[in-house]
């Protein structure tokens, strides 16, 4: 008998809680969502190791020349498959 009377005030409060809720309550805890998002944001950005120069410097020039490369590797392709493509038609 107890449970049920422990269980139906919990029940009550819980719902009294959402009433009560209103809609500036609903708004300030939007914003404040908000400023810990920024705030969570601005540790976990304390954290980072950032590259230095020379870091992004080499790892520019390697990414230039890997898409480079690639692009010749693949116009020499293209170039043979259209060749023998054309051979195939005869067109």
């Amino acid at each position: 008998m107890a449970d049920k009377k422990s269980s139906n005030t919990a029940a009550q409060a819980q719902s009294d809680k959402k009433k009560k809720t209103s809609v500036f309550g609903k708004v300030k805890n939007f914003f404040k969502g908000i400023a810990k998002y920024f705030k969570d944001t601005k540790s976990e950005l304390k954290k980072v190791v950032w590259p230095s120069k020379k870091d992004v410097k080499t790892n520019t020039i390697t990414v230039i020349a890997v898409v480079l490369i690639a692009a010749i590797v693949l116009i020499v392709l293209d170039l043979i498959f259209g060749g023998a493509i054309h051979l195939v038609v005869g067109a």
